[in-house]
């Protein structure tokens, strides 16, 4: 396609001279390049004395002004420096990525105001873009074709029509940005939607926990009422009891009153009595100071037998020695199912929650001190390991029973995930929970199976468990206690 500068009718007067001039001339190239453009521009109106009336730019889509100034500074290094208008010379220096980005102003105000240079830039423009460029001169723009692109060609090269080219690329911009902004509502719309359906499946869920939640307090609510009524029976019972007892007791009280009568009569009867056998019994001293010495032989001799009978009876039931005490049978015998209470648990300590018991109870003969091992290191030195925790417990412990003499162990639960534990103090007993048994059930099978009358120290803050020690005659402490005697050790 030949370089050919298309008409403008936007030229100035001295401009326009000098083409006409160069029109005549053979060897002029502007001369032919404006024979092959010269088609006059029908949108351009006439003044009453033949002058073309200089119509003011267009209003250009921010696209299409884009692709203009992209495509002015793309050919601008290529133009002679003499073609290239004077603000627009440091402006052809700058770099490619540079020049459409930083002299974007300054070439749209030369391109408007100079259209001897958009002719010069339509030119190189047109020959780059081809078969495009060529068809947008003739005003038959292919319909595929890039709108933006069309009307930036139509704004340099200015065919006939080349307003409506403009025109149209422009509403082929919005038509493109309202297709972009319905997309993105429709898309904003199904996110929505989306959130809903997710909002309601859960708000489905909360509410089926929410009827679980209220059908669980209704079973605990008539459960409650019917622990109410059956309190109320039994205060019903009580007070029927006490009103009995209140009439008793008035009874008794008759009783004992007529009884006090009685014993007033006999205590005066006795006196007397009393004075007689004083009298009586003036005259037997004399008689038993002679028979004392033949009694402190009879008594001496009894005596006598009592202990050597005692001393018989010692060697008639003396047991070999024992290597096993109660709490190691309940250490080995796991499957074993708890059995009935030993009898007389009333006989054992009652329940006490003072710390300074803790040495009296273990100053008993035979005391046996049972540990509730992670209660206690939990409350005192929560902050380690368990395997920390552990160490330290047993061998505070292994401390006690060095100073006191007496039976300890120490419960822990979960023996299948410890491995590899150091050996015990001496007279330290370490025990875990097997698999179906907790540290709490172990620790009241080690009471039930000790003797009745031996004295159980249990320290532990669970109330679960002080509780159920407690009725089978151990003595609870909590875990301050124990860890105020280590700290003091």
């Amino acid at each position: 396609m030949p370089l050919t500068e298309p008409h403008d009718d936007h030229l100035p007067q001295e401009d326009l001279v000098a083409r006409d001039g160069a029109v005549g001339d053979p060897d002029s190239d502007l001369g032919s390049d404006l024979d092959l453009g010269s088609d006059p521009d029908p949108d351009a109106a006439s003044t009453p004395g033949g002058e073309s009336a200089i119509e003011p730019e267009p209003t250009l889509p921010e696209p299409v002004r884009q692709r203009i100034v992209a495509l002015t500074a793309a050919v601008l290094p290529a133009l002679p420096s003499d073609e290239v208008p004077v603000p627009l010379r440091r402006v052809a220096k700058f770099a490619p990525n540079r020049r459409a980005r930083l002299g974007a102003p300054a070439i749209a105000a030369q391109l408007a105001a100079d259209p001897l240079f958009r002719q010069r830039v339509t030119a190189r423009v047109l020959a780059d873009a081809g078969d495009l460029g060529a068809a947008v001169i003739d005003g038959t723009a292919p319909a595929a074709a890039d709108p933006v692109e069309v009307a930036a060609l139509a704004y340099l090269g200015r065919p006939r029509g080349w307003r409506e080219l403009i025109d149209a690329s422009g509403a082929a911009v919005r038509a493109e940005a309202d297709s972009a902004v319905v997309a993105e509502l429709v898309r904003e719309a199904e996110q929505r939607a989306t959130r809903a359906e997710h909002d309601r499946a859960v708000a489905r869920v909360e509410a089926d926990k929410l009827r679980d939640e209220l059908s669980r307090v209704r079973e605990e609510l008539g459960q409650l009422r019917e622990e109410s009524r059956q309190l109320a029976r039994t205060l019903r019972e009580t007070q029927a009891r006490e009103r009995k007892a209140t009439e008793l007791l008035a009874t008794e009280r008759g009783r004992a009153a007529r009884a006090s009568a009685d014993v007033d009569a006999e205590l005066r009867r006795a006196r007397a009595r009393l004075a007689e056998a004083e009298a009586a019994a003036g005259v037997a001293r004399a008689s038993a100071k002679e028979a004392r010495s033949v009694d402190d032989a009879r008594l001496w001799l009894l005596l006598e037998t009592i202990g050597q009978a005692a001393v018989g009876l010692r060697r008639e039931l003396a047991l070999d020695p024992v290597d096993k005490l109660p709490a190691d049978f309940v250490a080995d015998a796991f499957a074993e199912q708890p059995g009935a209470a030993p009898a007389g648990p009333a006989a054992r300590a009652r329940d006490t929650d003072d710390p300074a018991r803790l040495d009296q109870l273990l100053a008993l003969p035979r005391a046996h001190l049972v540990v509730d091992g992670y209660n206690v290191t939990k409350r005192g030195f929560g902050e380690m390991s368990l395997e920390q925790q552990r160490k330290r417990l047993i061998t505070g412990l292994g401390g006690i029973a060095a100073q006191t003499g007496d039976e300890v162990t120490v419960v822990f639960d979960g023996a299948e995930r410890m491995h590899g534990l150091p050996p015990a103090p001496r007279g330290v007993r370490v025990l875990f929970s097997r698999k179906g048994e907790t540290a709490d059930e172990l620790i009241r099978r080690l009471v039930r199976a000790e003797p009745a009358g031996r004295p159980v120290v249990v320290v532990s803050s669970d109330r679960e468990v002080a509780d159920g020690v407690r009725r089978h005659g151990a003595y609870p402490l909590g875990a301050d206690s124990l860890l105020r005697r280590l700290a003091r050790s």
